[in-house]
C-alpha cells in the first residue's frame, strides 16, 4: 500500500497562485484566506518558499493550511483521518503534475517516496513508437 509522504526538495504545494485554486474561500477561513493572500508572491510562489535552497523558511511555524495532518484535513475539506492518506497522495500528485509536470523529477521521487511502483514504470517507460507502412 503507497503511503503519503513529503518529499523533500519539491515545493510544489509552495506555489500558491490564487488562480489555481477558486475554491480558496470553500475552505479557508476569512483570517486563513487573508493569511494565504499575504503568503503569495507576485510570482504566485509562497514569499516563504526559498528557490534556491527549495524549502520552506518558515517550516516550523507555517500555517495550519501548509500542513498535511489528520485535523487539518478534517477542517478544511472534512476528509476522515482514515481516508487522509490516499487523499494526500491524489493531492499531491495533483500539484505536482500542474507544477512540473507529469514525467518531472518530481514526481519520480514523489513516487519512489510513497511506494507506487507502478507509476514509477509508467514514467520511466519507453514511449511507444508506431511505424509507419
Amino acid at each position: 500500500m503507497a503511503t503519503w509522504q513529503c518529499v523533500k526538495s519539491c515545493g510544489a504545494c509552495c506555489q500558491l497562485d490564487p488562480a489555481d485554486r477558486p475554491d480558496l474561500s470553500d475552505y479557508l477561513s476569512p483570517t486563513e484566506l487573508s493569511l494565504y493572500m499575504s503568503m503569495v508572491g507576485e510570482d504566485g510562489w509562497c514569499i516563504n518558499y526559498d528557490k534556491s535552497q527549495r524549502e520552506c523558511t518558515i517550516y516550523e511555524d507555517r500555517p495550519s493550511f501548509c500542513r498535511v495532518q489528520p485535523d487539518t484535513f478534517q477542517k478544511l475539506y472534512d476528509i476522515s483521518p482514515t481516508d487522509l492518506n490516499d487523499f494526500a497522495i491524489e493531492c499531491c500528485e495533483q500539484q505536482i503534475s500542474g507544477v512540473y509536470g507529469n514525467h518531472s523529477e518530481e514526481m519520480t521521487r514523489f513516487y519512489q517516496a510513497v511506494g507506487i511502483e507502478s507509476k514509477l514504470i509508467e514514467l520511466t517507460a519507453e514511449p511507444e513508437t508506431i511505424s509507419e507502412e
